[in-house]
């Protein structure tokens, strides 16, 4: 745990303070790939080569929005500089349509609304820092998603929110029920990625596992907006 830190939540600017932004992320992302990288289906190996300018792409793209916990130390020493470090995110991908949005009859997904009843999103990226864990931090990051979401727009009323967690991440798990998720199908990786914007990451080995097996959990929750 980490006591001696106060906690803030926020959705980063595509536009604001751009440069510093990507290279907080970039600090983030990099160490979340290399503590945790069985969580993720990118690599260190391969982000740690992005240039600057990529980091910023990553951040502005149209069809994502990243949301971010900083830590400020409560206590911070003389010797040391003061200094908010980024230490957890979650992403969001949307609006898509019902077509992008749909997956194969395999996944056993419930059926799609039409565009002008349900506005949907794809949530992906969740992290948190170790050092920072079991502080309640990657629920508030979400809830945080979930609020902009709410009034992202007036229409349409209704807010699908998906995301596709690996197979065996049972913590993960259990924290997207608390916000109110629920199980609603079976995803292979192929379709995980697809889903989260990585195509590039599949491999062309069509013999793979990643092609057939359906282990990863698709989960859903719908938020209406007033």
């Amino acid at each position: 745990m980490a006591p001696n830190y106060t906690y803030s939540f926020f959705r980063v600017s595509k536009t604001d303070g751009i440069e510093a932004s990507a290279q907080q992320y970039r600090d983030l992302r990099l160490k979340a790939l290399q503590t945790s990288p069985e969580s993720f289906s990118s690599t260190y190996a391969i982000e740690s080569a992005f240039s600057d300018a990529d980091w910023i792409d990553r951040l502005t793209v149209p069809d994502r929005e990243v949301f971010i916990c900083a830590a400020t130390p409560t206590n911070p020493s003389p010797s040391s500089p003061f200094e908010v470090q980024w230490v957890g995110q979650v992403t969001i991908r949307g609006p898509a349509s019902r077509t992008d949005f749909e997956l194969p009859l395999e996944a056993e997904q419930p059926p799609q609304r039409s565009d002008e009843e349900e506005e949907r999103w794809q949530m992906l990226s969740l992290f948190t820092l170790p050092e920072h864990r079991f502080n309640g931090l990657g629920g508030k990051i979400c809830q945080e998603a979930i609020e902009y979401l709410r009034s992202y727009r007036t229409f349409p009323r209704e807010v699908q929110i998906r995301l596709i967690v690996k197979a065996g991440n049972d913590i993960t798990v259990q924290l997207y029920r608390r916000l109110g998720f629920s199980h609603a199908g079976r995803a292979t990786l192929v379709e995980a990625l697809i889903a989260n914007g990585d195509e590039h990451l599949i491999s062309q080995d069509r013999n793979s596992p990643m092609y057939h097996d359906r282990q990863g959990m698709i989960m859903i929750m719908r938020v209406s907006r007033s």
